[in-house]
């Protein structure tokens, strides 16, 4: 089953996006970029390393470079259930 973002970000998942630069296949001096988000577990990036591995495998174009960023939305700690309210007159 599939999980909503927000669980996903109380399991410790950030967003991480990626940009590859890779070489043309018919024009192997041109540069092109492709932009590549996922919710992901840092250090590791295990689901980034993933989709590299896949591009090298089946993609024509082969990788120059990858830079990646990770930012995690929301830590367990940082959100709190809350239960109550105030009503002010």
């Amino acid at each position: 089953m599939a999980q909503s973002e927000t669980e996903m970000m109380l399991k410790g998942y950030g967003l991480t996006t990626a940009e590859f630069f890779y070489h043309m296949p018919d024009y192997i001096h041109v540069l092109n970029t492709f932009i590549w988000q996922e919710y992901d577990l840092a250090p590791d990036h295990p689901k980034l390393f993933e989709f590299i591995d896949f591009w090298q495998r089946e993609i024509e174009g082969p990788l120059h470079s990858v830079k990646f960023t990770h930012r995690k939305m929301i830590a367990p700690g940082e959100w709190r259930n809350m239960v109550g309210e105030f009503r002010v007159n």
